[in-house]
């Protein structure tokens, strides 16, 4: 088997590749030759006596299952992946997916299927979709009773196939059809504090204009979240920035390389990260005194904002700025996944086994894994500095993630009611009304709106720290 040069930190059948393997060793190992026959006795068996046939498909679920099943006892993070996992996985990890590029939602209103923004540099936005905009129909046919991932299918496709929409402008009143061109879209892991008014597709990173404050968030740690990172910081150090927030709460992490990139951009010397094998024996990432963005902690002082669902990579370099006395670190303890998986392809290269090979360390010697039976009072996670521990309640974390989604919409600039340049209907053809919901449940909660009021205490206290700082 292939070893990629690629590792996860982590948000054939395999019996085929196996046997295979073995088939090549002779004379095969006795113990591995024992396993292998009873999946297989297994597997006859099934076929011979089950109480009905098994379809092609079926079967080979079943050896997936089989393997997969096994691989979770041994480790949540190692996985089989297939063709169509495989594709998917690695498109994944660089940022790229077919479609028209818009994020998705439902209406909480009328249940209609709506688009909550348009993406910057996407078919969607060139079309002349905007937020709000709500789609009844999809090549014809109406989303009113169609499941959002099934309407997700729909609109997704292959590059450069057309998908057909028809379109409720609210702020216009009117409906027409637009036909927007698939293409492979490109996702932007990193986000500033606010749309630029005169270009809704940039970022002002500016959070407190007087203090010259800036907010970059980190997402993923996707293929382009090293370059992208240091774009941001080198724009907002020449808006005149004084000191930073790095915001990666509710990020999973992603690839190691690129948390070694990141860490790297505001450490000039010391220790990132270090990997141990089985063996023991792994590699000790340091800093480069070269290619450093923001490197003094005095001249530009720096908070970390994280949460229990910051994983992995983001974990990495959370841990590498508080340990080299970078940043501070506020919000609530991390996940604490502190491990390694590597990818081995199969001979022909269409599927693959992903596998947790090392456990990392943070710079400080500490593996901040947290082990099923790790209790809450062990010592797992990367944890606030003293001081900067903030609990959040259900309703400030659910009012934190709607304003995050407010603030990434692309709103268009000034014609709100101009329809999009291709398939204009008729001036006068009549807005067709959004069906309501077929039926309403009446356990189901009213939807949480946004709170104009709100302010994220988690940024609250990160703003406090660095004005005092900045203010020296």
């Amino acid at each position: 088997m292939s070893q990629r040069n690629l590792a996860w930190l982590i948000t054939v059948p395999a019996l085929v590749v196996f046997a295979a393997v073995l088939a090549a060793t002779a004379p095969p190992p006795e113990p591995h030759y024992k396993q292998v026959r009873t999946i297989v006795d297994v597997l006859a068996d099934v076929e011979k006596n089950f109480y009905r046939e098994l379809t092609p498909k079926e079967k080979q679920q079943l050896v997936e299952d089989m393997i997969n099943g096994g691989l979770q006892k041994l480790d949540p993070y190692s996985e089989y992946f297939n063709e169509e996992r495989l594709k998917q996985f690695a498109a994944d990890n660089k940022g790229v997916f077919a479609g028209i590029g818009a994020y998705l939602g439902v209406d909480p209103k009328t249940g209609v299927l709506k688009v909550d923004s348009p993406m910057p540099d996407s078919p969607a936005l060139e079309a002349g979709l905007q937020a709000d905009d709500l789609i009844l129909k999809i090549d014809g046919k109406e989303t009113d009773g169609m499941r959002f991932e099934e309407a997700r299918t729909h609109i997704k496709g292959e590059p450069g196939t057309a998908v057909r929409l028809t379109i409720l402008r609210p702020s216009a009143g009117s409906t027409f059809d637009v036909t927007v061109t698939r293409a492979l879209i490109q996702t932007h892991p990193v986000k500033g504090f606010a749309r630029r008014a005169d270009d809704p597709t940039r970022w002002t990173y500016l959070a407190d204009e007087a203090n010259k404050i800036a907010y970059i968030r980190l997402s993923e740690f996707s293929e382009t979240a090293g370059r992208e990172v240091k774009a941001a910081l080198q724009e907002a150090e020449a808006a005149g920035a004084k000191a930073l927030i790095l915001d990666m709460r509710g990020n999973p992490g992603g690839l190691l390389r690129q948390s070694i990139e990141i860490g790297d951009l505001f450490l000039g010397g010391g220790y990132i990260v270090r990997t141990r094998d089985r063996h023991d024996t792994g590699r000790d990432e340091q800093a480069k005194a070269d290619g450093t963005v923001w490197e003094s902690a005095e001249r530009m002082p720096m908070a970390v904002l994280v949460n229990r669902a910051s994983a992995s990579a983001a974990e990495i370099v959370a841990a590498a700025l508080q340990d080299n006395g970078r940043a501070v670190i506020v919000g609530e303890r991390t996940y604490g996944k502190g491990s390694v998986q590597k990818s081995f392809d199969s001979p022909d290269g269409k599927t693959a086994l992903k596998l947790t090979t090392e456990r990392w360390l943070t710079p400080n010697g500490k593996n901040i894994h947290r082990w099923p039976e790790s209790k809450e009072t062990d010592d797992w996670g990367v944890r606030p500095d003293a001081g900067l521990e903030v609990k959040m309640t259900p309703e400030q974390i659910v009012q934190t993630i709607l304003h995050q989604r407010e603030a990434e919409r692309i709103r268009p600039k000034g014609n709100g009611g101009a329809k999009p340049a291709a398939d204009k209907p008729a001036p006068d053809k009549p807005a067709d009304p959004p069906k309501k919901p077929a039926k309403v449940d009446p356990d189901q909660p009213e939807p949480v709106k946004l709170d104009p009021n709100f302010k994220d205490p988690v940024m609250e206290k990160a703003l406090e720290y660095l004005r005092k700082k900045v203010a020296g």
